[in-house]
């Protein structure tokens, strides 16, 4: 007797949830090198498909599922969402951050990493939190930071979203670097070492001393 299995596949991160992707990564790691594993994994906790049933699935078109799947899942780089919603509540990215609370700060420097891992919820949970007020030109307040971290409510957005704020601070330590090696260059021009010295410690401490910029190298 044939069974048959329903089969939800995904096209985008936006039909991921973090829940569901760290789920995915810890099994990934389990099986880092064991390939057959790794992809029945992906199955699993992409589609939705019961472990069991994945060795019954026809080899076309389980080599099909996989091709899909590879489609979207390296294409990582999502624009930053300044405003999400969720259940009903709109929150909003950290406005200015250097000008972060040092409380917000520091719980967030805490963490070895800025990555998606089991702390990213936490992250989140600082970085965005409930707006209080819209004004005109695009601007915002958001609520002031009082140490609590709900991280459950972020499991269940969509890796779209996480993705995005990653990569905003990808792109910002990119930015920083380039600044710094663009500082460095054009003080070798000068013929005094004091000075060369004296304008690349300038450039050099002004990233130093930005918040973006240690956040940025927090970061693998």
């Amino acid at each position: 007797m044939k069974k048959t299995i329903k089969l939800e596949i995904p096209t985008s991160y936006s039909d991921i949830s973090l829940r569901t992707y760290l789920l995915l990564q810890e099994d990934l790691k389990t099986y880092v090198d064991d390939n057959e594993a790794q992809v029945a994994f992906m199955l699993h906790h992409l589609c939705n498909i019961p472990i069991e049933d994945i060795k019954d699935i026809a080899k076309q078109s389980h080599a099909l599922l996989e091709e899909k799947l590879m489609a979207f899942l390296e294409n990582r780089e999502y624009p930053i969402q300044k405003f999400i919603t969720i259940d009903g509540v709109e929150y909003g990215f950290e406005p200015n951050l250097n000008e972060m609370s040092y409380g917000a700060y520091m719980d967030i420097v805490k963490y070895d990493t800025i990555q998606i891992d089991a702390n990213w919820p936490k992250i989140m949970s600082i970085l965005y939190r409930p707006i209080t007020n819209k004004g005109i030109g695009g601007t915002y307040a958001i609520e002031k930071y009082d140490g609590k971290i709900d991280e459950e409510k972020w499991l269940n957005v969509k890796m779209d979203i996480h993705f995005g704020t990653l990569f905003f601070f990808v792109r910002l330590l990119m930015d920083c670097h380039l600044s710094i090696l663009s500082s460095l260059k054009e003080t070798a021009v000068g013929t005094s070492l004091h000075t060369i010295l004296e304008k690349s410690g300038e450039a050099m401490q002004q990233s130093l001393n930005s918040r973006t910029m240690i956040l940025g190298t927090l970061m693998k």
